[in-house]
């Protein structure tokens, strides 16, 4: 062993005995720093244990993580998505309109309960930590009232009965439910059913008076309206500029141009006959409806006068190859007149929108087949793909052409979700946004923060903000009157370490002097005083430490009745016992420094004049 090293342990041995031989002084001074370090270890431990146990209960209990908006109100996806998105958010679903949540649920023959339906997804912690499991279709959660006023089990079988008045009758379509799960008291004290928000929207769909073909749910049809880019006006006679002026009146349209044959063709694919004069009515911004078109009709009525709503931008893509698409519909007289392909599906009609006569396309050339049914994908809007039957001789059209009513369902598509529902054979329009939502926080700390933001964006929630700003406030007060009296703790305790390292040095003049004179180092002198410092240090902590251990137990005994398990209200973690060593040790070294200094300034000659 280093020389150096094995001279640093014989005077640490040296200190210890010491202490060891002035063990009263000593015990009064380990008493002493274990009097300021005990109180201080069980205020911590009273601070972070109860803090963590009201932020267990919060933190178990997602009721207090949860954010649900005051008022209803639309949201689209794209919002949905953004906030799901934010990393603050453990989970978010979609939720209904209040009045079409409530369902009537039937179980072994009992009289039927009116229960809150409520979606659900993966990850619900409203479910999974409340002793519940994420029902798939045909399947329910249902909280402890709801299963209590049924009577029922986890794995029996519930009928959900869904009603609506519709044309002065009340109609009832059932479903069968098997009850997943039922959840603790803890998840909340009202009656509700949780399943799959599928079903959630299937409920609110026939509740409102729609049909839902995959259950067999008979209703009206969801089929998209016609909405348009503009119309354009064929006419033999050139309008003058009062009548253009007055067909933009009462019309909801806003221009009325003039084209020439060019602009016809470049923007519809079709060539104009001489003789005819195109107008192109539109609004700048927004879609025409097909009212407007009715609007129009009657202004125009008594004039040779041809109507054709138009929709730009629209690819059509086939699966072998891409064309540009024009919606056209017109009857036998009106082809013939501008010498355009006879067209089997007709005129332009607000009621005949059944799919056998939409689903048609006219091809040019003779690539394919009349009678073919080709899958075809809409672009311009979401996407959409569904069957076309080819129809018609081929077209000498550069474009392919369909009935504009179908074009016009398809530029929807722009402001509401447009699917093909294979079932019906039918383009359905979805939902355009959603009512409401159920939000989870990660943590409770990143609730207030995530209701500001959403208050901030104008949407008034509802969250426990004030239980956790309440935990919060306690939390920074009781930090901050644990360090006031830590500082006091801590000036005391140093002032007891420096009075007393100083007296002991000044008492030991002589022995040092003698330590001197037989030739220990003025560095090793130094260091007396610093070790006994250290071991004061160590031997106060670990009684500190022991009184703490001591009467946290009682405190956790007395109390323990109101805690779950694990659960204590004067805990300490892991790693604090030796953070209060260092520290303490720390506080013990810099305190012994002037004593250690001034032990440097004993001269080995002091204990000769002192014989």
């Amino acid at each position: 062993m280093d020389s150096g090293v094995s001279q640093r342990l014989r005077v640490f041995g040296l200190a210890a005995a010491h202490l060891k031989h002035e063990w009263v002084l000593t015990l009064c001074l380990v008493s002493a720093l274990a009097a300021v370090l005990a109180p201080l270890l069980i205020l911590m431990g009273l601070k972070e244990g109860t803090i963590e146990t009201l932020r267990d209960r919060l933190v178990q209990d997602p009721v207090y993580r949860e954010i649900r908006p005051a008022i209803t109100r639309t949201f689209d996806k794209e919002w949905m998505e953004q906030l799901q998105s934010d990393e603050r958010v453990a989970f978010l679903t979609t939720t209904i309109l209040p009045a079409s949540s409530m369902i009537h649920l039937v179980a072994n023959g009992t009289d039927a309960e009116l229960i809150d339906l409520v979606p659900t997804a993966d990850d619900d912690p409203l479910l999974l930590e409340n002793d519940g499991a994420i029902p798939q279709e045909g399947e329910c959660v249902l909280s402890n009232e709801a299963a209590r006023r049924l009577g029922v089990k986890v794995n029996e079988s519930i009928v959900a009965r869904v009603t609506r008045s519709r044309g002065g009758r009340y109609e009832t379509v059932e479903q069968d439910l098997r009850v997943k799960a039922v959840l603790s008291s803890r998840a909340g004290s009202l009656a509700r059913v949780y399943t799959p928000l599928e079903f959630v929207v299937d409920v609110e769909s026939y509740k409102e008076g729609r049909g839902v073909a995959a259950r067999g749910w008979a209703g009206q049809s969801s089929q998209p309206y016609m909405s348009f880019d503009g119309v354009l006006v064929l006419s033999q006679s050139m309008l003058d500029p009062v009548l253009r002026t007055g067909l933009v009146v009462n019309t909801g349209l806003l221009k009325a141009d003039p084209m020439d044959s060019e602009a016809f063709a470049s923007l519809t694919g079709l060539s104009l006959p001489d003789g005819w004069y195109p107008y192109n009515l539109s609004i700048p911004a927004g879609s025409v409806n097909y009212s407007s078109i009715e609007a129009l009709k009657r202004k125009l009525r008594g004039r040779e006068a041809l109507l054709i709503p138009y929709v730009n931008d629209l690819i059509l893509q086939l699966p072998e190859k891409e064309l540009a698409i024009v919606g056209l519909s017109i009857n036998t007289d009106w082809a013939e007149k501008l010498a355009w392909p006879a067209l089997p599906w007709g005129q332009l009609s607000a009621t005949a929108l059944e799919s056998t006569r939409l689903m048609q396309i006219l091809l040019p050339g003779d690539d394919v087949s009349v009678g073919t049914s080709l899958m075809a994908t809409f672009y311009g809007a979401s996407p959409v793909t569904f069957p076309l039957k080819v129809v018609g001789a081929p077209s000498q059209v550069k474009r392919a052409l369909v009935p504009i009513e179908l074009i016009g369902m398809l530029r929807t598509a722009r402001d509401r979700a447009v699917v093909y529902q294979a079932e019906t054979d039918d383009l359905v329009l979805q939902r355009a946004g959603f009512r409401g939502f159920r939000l989870y926080a990660r943590n409770i700390d990143d609730v207030p923060s995530l209701v500001a933001q959403l208050r901030g964006q104008g949407l008034e929630v509802v969250a426990a903000v004030d239980a956790i700003e309440r935990i919060q406030v306690l939390d920074r007060g009781l930090t901050q009157l644990f360090w006031l009296i830590a500082v006091l703790g801590v000036v005391g305790a140093s002032a007891v370490l420096i009075a007393s390292l100083y007296a002991a040095v000044e008492r030991e003049r002589k022995d040092l002097g003698v330590l001197r004179l037989i030739g220990l180092a003025r560095k090793d002198v130094f260091l007396f005083p610093v070790f006994q410092g250290a071991l004061i240090a160590m031997l106060g902590v670990a009684l500190a430490w022991g009184g703490y251990s001591l009467l946290s137990e009682v405190i956790n005994r007395v109390f323990g009745n109101e805690l779950s398990d694990g659960q204590a209200i004067c805990r300490l973690p892991a790693g604090y016992p030796w953070l209060a060593m260092l520290a303490t040790l720390t506080l013990a070294i810099m305190s012994s420094l002037i004593a250690a200094w001034k032990a440097t300034l004993i001269e080995p000659a002091e204990a000769i004049r002192e014989e």
